[in-house]
């Protein structure tokens, strides 16, 4: 059965003048073919021959297969940008041909042309119509009994709030990670990996964008250790220097530096002074 909206590996039945016609079986159900036009037939396609094709409507709402990879798939977040609005909506840039639709109730906020959202593909049931959402916190799975504290994560930053920023955990689940815990730009729509700090009994996940513990300290104190020595051995930085400054040089959170420094220090690795740490 052929999945919209998802890559399928379908069997080329039979060449025409417009392209192939697929389908997921060779004795499929001629009702079920599906054309990949001619633009998109790679060279030495022949009929019998499997293809990897990602599988859309066009213009005219029927399925039509593609080889051109798109930038998110079925029931996947993505960064999108706005590339027109009309009365009926807006229409997002994903790669194809034909621009994914955002009817306006499933806009968080009016979108704009040029600017870029992070949104959800997903099959709407009553139009069979692929479409896009920017209200991504109900197409979020609350359980989270797949997560365990430590682990690694891909994030993508989706909504700023007063305690930080929400991101979206593996595609699948929300997360927070709190304004202290942020010591670099991050914007809706950046992709970040990220580490499971808390899981709370409500089942809200607390995410950190560095690796809790002993486990974070040692790579950082090496970092620390090749930063001295490019710098001629001193670093003008202690741990009353500004978090700002801190990760302008290292890209570390204060905390993070002031372990790192104290492994060092208790190794005998560098010395501290009231202008910064030097190697020894």
């Amino acid at each position: 059965m052929l999945k919209l909206g998802r890559f399928n590996t379908l069997t080329a039945l039979r060449e025409t003048s417009v392209g192939f016609f697929l389908n997921d079986t060779p004795t499929g159900d001629p009702k079920d073919d599906i054309l990949l036009p001619n633009k998109y037939v790679p060279r030495d396609l022949a009929v019998g021959d499997t293809i990897d094709v990602f599988v859309y409507n066009d213009s005219l709402e029927r399925p039509v297969a593609t080889t051109l990879v798109p930038a998110v798939q079925r029931d996947e977040f993505a960064t999108l940008q706005v590339m027109a609005v009309t009365d009926a909506g807006a229409f997002l840039d994903w790669g194809l041909e034909k621009d994914l639709f955002v009817p306006f109730r499933e806009q968080s906020r009016p979108m704009q042309v040029g600017r870029w959202y992070v949104v959800f593909v997903y099959l709407d049931e009553e139009t069979n119509r692929l479409v896009a959402s920017s209200r991504v916190n109900r197409f979020l799975d609350p359980d989270v009994s797949d997560l365990y504290v430590g682990e690694e994560v891909q994030l993508l930053a989706y909504e700023a709030t007063e305690l930080g920023m929400n991101v979206i955990i593996n595609n699948r689940y929300k997360g927070l990670v709190y304004h202290n815990e942020i010591f670099r730009t991050v914007r809706p729509g950046d992709p970040l990996i990220g580490y499971i700090k808390h899981i709370r009994d409500d089942n809200r996940v607390d995410v950190s964008l560095q690796r809790p513990g002993y486990e974070n300290v040692e790579p950082n104190a090496r970092r620390i250790l090749a930063e001295l020595r490019s710098e001629g051995g001193f670093l003008p930085l202690t741990d009353s220097s500004a978090p700002e400054e801190i990760y302008r040089r290292l890209e570390m959170s204060k905390k993070t530096f002031k372990k790192a420094i104290g492994t060092l220090y208790k190794d005998r690795k560098i010395t501290i002074e009231d202008a910064g740490i030097r190697l020894v």
